[in-house]
């Protein structure tokens, strides 16, 4: 068994009523299917007044006998209506039954694809559900190797393709080789003879298909990788459509989807062939096999007689036998096209599970600490850390008392974001440790680790949403005068009131509709509603024209206050008021101590502020 389809029976487990009733009615489906052309025989037998007459009602003896039982009370009433009432109403009565095998076969194809319904769609939302749990719950690390757009292409794409697919193995494993199965049995029955054909027709046409189909897992896993770039160059494109057209750019992009989409439409196109291929291959395989059973079951009919001069074989038989036959390749076409399908479904159950299966390094460990408040003092010892093989912190050690705040400047490069990356465990400390009052950050639970600090960045991340919701964020069950307060501490209430709709305005894409000075503010007022005990500031202000900084500026002095806060800076002004400045350069602290004193040494931060790096 494909290892994918091994791990997608986990997901079937809770649908297991729907799989047995889809399983059950396909098996009825099948039987009626083949009924339905049984029937035939007994109304041919009437048109052509060649009738088995039964005089005698039979009487019902075993169960392995029930067939013949059947046939034979039905020959008994067709006898007794021709006799009583004349032939057009023993006609009427073998066309009605005809009218029920066909309407029951159709109930049950219709009961048995409504329970595979269910359980597709079931599948497809627990899958996304376990998919986007997965996505959320990766480190910020898997992001900075795999391209969004790939990952989107997974989650939408590939999780779909499975639903569409891959349970097209249910009509390979039970609906028609039960439709074949039952058919066969019924040729069987009618003349062992012909149906030899049969059995010889059946494995040599899988055999061909087969061939057929044996590349196309890979094409298909090629061309939902292909997908996959396509949506990540849309992605990138849209996110920086304003580098682009400001470098004309345009033709760069342009061609670089113009390719992606040919080496799709290559990709497709023979995926597409060999799909098509299937059916009308196995349709002319069933066609030749059918000239041949019309030749021989003719000779049967017309010139090969018993010693008694009957015919080998019946025409209202061989009438009959030839449905039964040709009832054999719609079934055989279906599971040509179904196995086709599954191999496409395969290839994307793989690419849905090399998500599910990444591995989380940065998780809870058992039994993890939960804590409520910060008490004393954050402390960082001895750490060595590095994003690849080079360390970006070397030696690392700061001590940080509650209520203090702490500044971390330096040149770019010089590591003072991966300290913010650390402290809220985007990644994770390979060499020494991180304490929060004396307990390891590994030994606490993430979610209450980081419900004790409030994140600003340097990029405003907010929310195709209103103000409100990208500010409840910070806090969900926030009344809206606690919403308007924040506003007023980050000195965006001055702006927000003026909106047309004030806190329910939609800001558009990642707030577009804001300046990016109104968007920090918004920012900051997210983290104030949150009112974390420790605060890391990462370049809050460094994206910021003048006027908006000092608006900025002013929201998180009000912020800081009677808190802990990690301000990570370029401008002087966010930090001139710190109680400790620590001056870094690559990885390293090379002096600390308030703006003063660190002026007073004249030495890297004296040269930091000469250069301006501030301004």
């Amino acid at each position: 068994m494909d290892e994918n389809l091994k791990k997608i029976i986990p997901f079937l487990k809770p649908y297991k009523t729907n799989v047995v009733w889809n399983i059950v009615f396909n098996i009825l489906y099948a039987l009626f299917s083949t009924l339905s052309f049984i029937a035939l025989i007994p109304m041919l037998d009437v048109l052509f007044k060649d009738a088995e007459k039964i005089e005698t009602k039979p009487i019902y003896t075993t169960i392995w006998k029930i067939g013949d039982y059947g046939k034979d009370y039905l020959y008994f009433y067709i006898t007794k209506l021709s006799e009583e009432n004349g032939p057009q109403y023993a006609l009427l009565l073998v066309v009605t039954i005809i009218i029920i095998t066909f309407l029951l076969k159709n109930l049950f194809n219709y009961l048995a694809l409504n329970h595979l319904l269910l359980l597709k769609n079931g599948v497809l939302k627990d899958i996304r559900n376990k998919m986007f749990d997965k996505i959320i719950a990766l480190p910020v690390s898997y992001y900075s190797e795999k391209r969004k757009g790939d990952v989107m292409a997974r989650m939408l794409n590939d999780v779909n393709e499975v639903r569409n697919s891959f349970f097209s193995i249910l009509e390979l494993v039970v609906k028609e080789p039960m439709t074949i199965l039952f058919t066969i049995g019924a040729m069987v029955a009618i003349s062992f003879k012909l149906t030899l054909f049969v059995f010889i027709f059946i494995p040599i046409s899988g055999f061909i298909i087969s061939k057929i189909g044996k590349s196309l897992k890979a094409k298909s896993k090629k061309a939902q990788n292909e997908n996959g770039y396509l949506i990540s160059i849309v992605e990138e494109t849209l996110g920086g459509l304003k580098v682009v057209k400001s470098y004309n750019a345009e033709n760069t992009f342009t061609k670089k989807f113009n390719d992606s989409i040919f080496r799709l439409y290559r990709l497709t196109n023979s995926i597409g062939r060999k799909n098509n291929l299937s059916s009308p291959l196995s349709e002319f395989l069933g066609i030749v096999v059918i000239a041949i059973l019309l030749w021989y079951g003719g000779n049967m009919v017309l010139v090969e007689k018993f010693a008694d001069g009957r015919p080998l074989l019946e025409g209202s038989k061989f009438l009959a036998y030839m449905g039964l036959a040709y009832n054999i390749l719609t079934p055989a076409k279906a599971i040509s096209k179904a196995s086709f399908q599954v191999k496409t479904g395969l290839a994307a159950a793989e690419r849905v599970f090399d998500v599910l299966e990444v591995k989380n390094d940065i998780v809870n460990k058992e039994n993890a600490i939960e804590i409520n408040e910060f008490v004393s003092s954050i402390s960082i010892q001895n750490i060595n850390f590095g994003y690849e093989e080079e360390n970006v912190l070397k030696n690392f050690t700061l001590e940080i008392p509650k209520g203090k705040t702490i500044a971390l400047v330096g040149q770019s490069g010089s590591g003072k974001s991966t300290i913010a990356n650390l402290l809220t465990r985007f990644y994770d400390v390979k060499e020494g440790s991180i304490k929060i009052d004396n307990l390891d950050i590994k030994d606490i639970s993430m979610n209450s680790l980081r419900n004790l600090m409030g994140l600003v960045t340097q990029d405003s991340i907010l929310f195709n949403d209103t103000i409100k919701n990208n500010i409840l964020i910070g806090k969900q069950n926030a009344t809206d005068d606690e919403i308007i307060e924040a506003l007023k501490i980050a000195n965006a209430y001055e702006f927000v009131k003026d909106l047309p709709n004030g806190i329910n305005t939609n800001i558009g894409d990642a707030g577009g509709k804001l300046s990016g000075g109104q968007k920090q503010r918004l920012s900051i007022a997210r983290a104030v509603l949150k009112n974390p005990p420790i605060m890391i500031l990462d370049e809050a202000t460094s994206a910021l024209d003048t006027e908006s900084e000092k608006l900025v500026q002013v929201a998180l002095e009000n912020m800081m206050q009677n808190r802990t806060s990690i301000v990570i800076a370029h401008r002087l002004s966010t930090i001139q008021k710190a109680d400790v400045i620590v001056v870094m350069q690559k990885g390293e602290i090379v002096e600390q101590g308030t703006h003063d004193e660190l002026l007073s040494k004249n030495g890297m931060y004296a040269k930091l502020v000469m250069m301006q790096s501030f301004d």
